[in-house]
């Protein structure tokens, strides 16, 4: 699908006077602290390491809100709705549409492209109010639909990666007259989660291995809370924040132990939002940088003894504090994204050796990408990154697989349709999946198993150990 320009302005312009306030009081007062690492037993770090996941996984990810289509009942009404579309009608969010690019429909389109990559894993998520529109009514036929693209994936020779929650939640979990009663902290949240997981694992376990419970939690309850983008769109409520971290956390935990009870060698993924932070201007104290390091970890450090693999999600680096936090997206050239964020391949080495000290865990890569018109670009950003990986398996750091943010473009959430992340685009007449010039790049990666040359900042990066 080509991109669709939006004039819509990210309700990020509006809170950030605020949330700049909130930055510059932390770091001149010290108020917040780094996140302490857990504690680590040579018996966890030996069975980490036993956890088996074959061979390196070379895939894409994506989710079924940008990617998956609806059709409008002849009355007008949607099949089922989200709390974004809650979000979209109250005029706080772009416009999303009811085609995106039509994975619904038109999945086995879906796998022919990533045959032609050449992709060994493919990440999706399931729509939980497409399968629950109302409590405890549930759509089977969606149901069955979702085990039948794991299936088609399975006999495609690609090893379906299932998120079970990817940002949305359905409508009859949002409380528009009382936010702090929505989503995550739901009077029904924690009953009608356990019982839709129970739902649909058993079902998907035939041809499902690999579970992510959830996608990013840190960053959309930072969004949520924080920011005030994201439903239910609230700025700087720092206790209904800690809140909803510690009930994504419960919940998390609660789908992995039925993911394990209904197959015991399931692998159970984190996906977590980790960009590269360092200390910035007018952070005296660090707390400016404490904070954002508690953002990438405090959910994390909750869950992570029940994962077999820690997913990174890495985009860019950036400096904490406020000076900044204002420049956000604003800066332009050959080292930023469209998005203006940082193109930097070192921080993601960085960030591998970072985590994988904390955790002792092994670590995939379950989402990195770059949004750009330039597909000269995106080819060195992807073979950029994938030196980053390169170089830190071969420092001993265990790295079982690289998933590139995204197989199409596709709705960008407050972006929009304008940030491409593609490695293909929609044709909207006739809907084929036409690659892009980077797709080949990554085709040829894949089949190589790596890059040829490893960046200067990167070797760098690496032999600061």
């Amino acid at each position: 699908m080509s991109a669709r320009r939006s004039t819509f302005i990210p309700s990020h312009f509006s809170t950030a006077p605020r949330l700049l306030l909130i930055l510059l009081a932390a770091a001149l007062t010290g108020c917040i602290m780094y996140p302490k690492a857990p504690t680590i037993t040579p018996q966890a770090r030996t069975h980490a390491a036993r956890v088996d996941t074959g061979d390196f996984a070379w895939g894409f990810s994506s989710s079924s809100w940008q990617y998956e289509n609806r059709q409008v009942g002849k009355n007008g009404q949607l099949p089922f709705r989200t709390d974004w579309d809650i979000l979209m009608e109250q005029g706080k969010a772009v416009p999303r549409g009811n085609t995106v690019v039509m994975s619904w429909s038109e999945f086995d389109q879906d796998v022919a492209a990533l045959r032609k990559v050449g992709a060994t894993h493919y990440r999706l998520s399931l729509e939980w109010a497409r399968i629950e529109p109302k409590p405890g009514q549930y759509d089977e036929a969606a149901i069955a639909r979702y085990v039948e693209m794991t299936r088609r994936l399975k006999a495609a020779g690609i090893e379906p990666v299932v998120c079970l929650w990817h940002f949305t939640f359905p409508d009859w979990l949002y409380d528009e007259k009382n936010p702090k009663r929505s989503n995550w902290l739901h009077p029904d949240s924690d009953t009608r989660w356990q019982a839709y997981v129970n739902k649909v694992v058993p079902r998907l376990k035939p041809h499902v291995r690999y579970f992510a419970p959830q996608n990013e939690p840190n960053g959309q309850i930072a969004t949520a809370y924080l920011n005030g983008q994201w439903p239910p769109a609230m700025t700087a409520a720092l206790g209904t924040y800690a809140a909803a971290v510690r009930a994504s956390a419960r919940q998390f935990r609660e789908a992995a132990a039925i993911i394990k009870r209904e197959r015991p060698d399931a692998i159970v993924m984190s996906v977590q939002a980790l960009p590269w932070w360092s200390n910035g201007l007018f952070d005296p104290t660090r707390a400016a940088y404490n904070g954002m390091m508690r953002m990438n970890f405090d959910h994390l450090d909750k869950i992570w003894d029940v994962c077999d693999v820690i997913g990174i999600n890495y985009y860019y680096s950036q400096k904490a504090g406020p000076i900044s936090a204002l420049g956000l997206g604003s800066h332009r050239g050959p080292n930023f994204t469209e998005m203006g964020w940082d193109i930097d391949p070192a921080g993601l080495y960085k960030q591998i050796r970072l985590v994988g000290k904390r955790y002792g865990k092994p670590m995939m890569i379950t989402e990195n990408g770059i949004a750009t018109q330039n597909e000269a670009q995106r080819k060195r950003y992807l073979e950029e990154h994938v030196a980053a990986v390169q170089q830190a398996r071969e420092d001993g750091h265990d790295v079982r697989g690289y998933f590139v943010w995204s197989l199409l473009d596709n709705y960008e959430w407050h972006y929009g349709y304008d940030a491409t992340f593609g490695l293909a685009r929609m044709n909207p007449r006739t809907f084929a999946r036409e690659l892009k010039p980077a797709a080949f790049a990554y085709r040829d990666i894949i089949r190589r198993g790596g890059v040829k040359q490893i960046p200067a900042a990167v070797l760098k990066a690496s032999q600061r150990q």
